[in-house]
């Protein structure tokens, strides 16, 4: 079960990832700004839990699901615009995924640590 909450998190994280990436620079360019900054503001936060992420650390899995917490948020209020719903509801449920991973990761790897302590 740890691994499926492991593997749901980094998935739903990379997934995220890729959503951003393709949308900003293939399928639907920003007209307002360029496509490096737009990339730098929406990716560039997702970088720094990376590492955490793939090596399973508990404690990055832990405050990412706070970063994911921006995202859903961000993805809510694409999908309330009618020009970008299918990227809102696509980034939304992607970001409740990585949470809902991050936090049943943190939950049984915790409940893990203190089995084996004891």
């Amino acid at each position: 079960m740890i691994l499926a909450a492991r593997g749901l998190a980094l998935i739903a994280y990379l997934v995220l990832i890729g959503l951003i990436l393709v949308w900003t620079t293939w399928i639907d360019p920003p007209e307002i700004v360029p496509i490096s900054v737009a990339l730098v503001i929406l990716v560039l936060p997702l970088l720094f839990p990376l590492r955490g992420m793939l090596h399973g650390r508990r404690y990055t899995h832990a405050w990412s699901s706070l970063l994911a917490l921006a995202y859903i948020t961000l993805g809510i209020t694409l999908a309330a615009a009618a020009d970008a719903r299918i990227y809102g509801v696509l980034m939304t449920a992607a970001s409740l995924a990585w949470f809902a991973g991050c936090l049943l990761y943190v939950k049984l790897d915790a409940r893990r640590a203190r089995q084996v302590t004891s």
